[in-house]
């Protein structure tokens, strides 16, 4: 593959040009973008990969969110239950529309950075080559790191288009907490409320496959500082720190 690194910057500053970047939620998309394409390349580079291999790393972070920007403009929300799949959305403007090319003239890796956008936010991945799915998990790991810092530093009730009543007064479902401490991630389906969302969140930290992904985790502190969301529901604070506790523990666990 050829390509070079600033016609694929310049590429995507066009793109995200054509919206409103004075939204607080567009600019958190431009800077998620180019800090996901930065971690993409530090855990590509903590596989030893070659050095073409850590730059295509790190072009598959800088596409993976293209689909956020046309969810927001036309719904408003980050929340695809609520819109449409950004992941999908992506694909569809890169390799339907033709847009891959403003990024890059080769067409050699199309097939697995489609995949690579196409499946960054599911669930699970399917059955895929050792190779796709490798790339898959370093943008998927990149993409979750920083969620963690994205809960932290924009204001939740923005995120999640909840009242602050709502976000500090809301429960923590069961089924949430079921898969928290089943050490997984939490399925949409089971989010009924805001504090869910965040939960949800802490537990993707449980999905992290790559070794240094968790060592970034906590060298940043982002996690430790969406532990600490002070509930003013009783209930919902005493679980949440029956959580810090167990995920710290998890963590230095998993570290050692």
């Amino acid at each position: 593959m050829v390509f070079h690194t600033q016609k694929a910057l310049d590429a995507f500053a066009a793109y995200a040009a054509h919206y409103n970047d004075q939204d607080p939620k567009v600019r958190l998309k431009i800077d998620h973008t180019y800090r996901v394409a930065g971690l993409c390349r530090r855990i590509a580079r903590s596989l030893d990969l070659p050095e073409e291999e850590v730059r295509l790393a790190w072009l598959c972070g800088l596409l993976h969110d293209v689909g956020r920007f046309e969810q927001l403009r036309r719904f408003g929300t980050f929340i695809d239950a609520q819109s449409i799949d950004h992941a999908a959305c992506g694909a569809q403007v890169l390799f339907e529309e033709g847009h891959i090319r403003d990024y890059l003239d080769d067409d050699s890796e199309d097939e697995l950075l489609h995949q690579a956008v196409a499946l960054h936010s599911v669930y699970r991945l399917p059955p895929l080559d050792e190779r796709t799915a490798r790339f898959c998990n370093i943008l998927r790991d990149a993409d979750k790191i920083d969620i963690l810092r994205a809960n932290v530093e924009f204001p939740l009730e923005d995120i999640y288009n909840v009242s602050r009543e709502e976000l500090y007064h809301s429960p923590i479902s069961a089924g949430v907490a079921e898969a928290f401490y089943e050490h997984h991630a939490v399925l949409r389906t089971l989010r009924h409320g805001p504090i869910d969302n965040i939960v949800g969140h802490m537990s993707l930290v449980y999905e992290l496959v790559f070794p240094e992904s968790l060592r970034i985790v906590k060298e940043q502190g982002w996690l430790e500082k969406l532990m600490a969301f002070s509930s003013e529901n009783a209930e919902t604070a005493h679980t949440l720190s029956g959580m810090r506790t167990h995920m710290h523990a998890w963590l230095e666990e998993q570290l050692t």
